[in-house]
């Protein structure tokens, strides 16, 4: 399972675009002090499955608001 970052990811009331969502979530590992590798792992995870998938990854790996 992922390391979870403790850092706020704002995803209600925006773009419901994967890439988006991708973008937002990468961006909040990074600013919780993530590594390049802990982006790649998040991005490698999220891309596995559906739309549903990648909803419950980003969960995972930050604080979805």
């Amino acid at each position: 399972m992922a390391t979870k970052f403790d850092v706020d990811v704002q995803l209600t009331g925006t773009d419901g675009n994967a890439f988006v969502l991708m973008g937002k979530v990468s961006a909040g590992i990074k600013k919780a002090g993530g590594t390049s590798e802990d982006v790649r792992a998040f991005q490698d995870e999220a891309m596995s499955g559906d739309y549903n998938h990648l909803l419950r990854t980003c969960m995972q790996w930050v604080n979805v608001q």
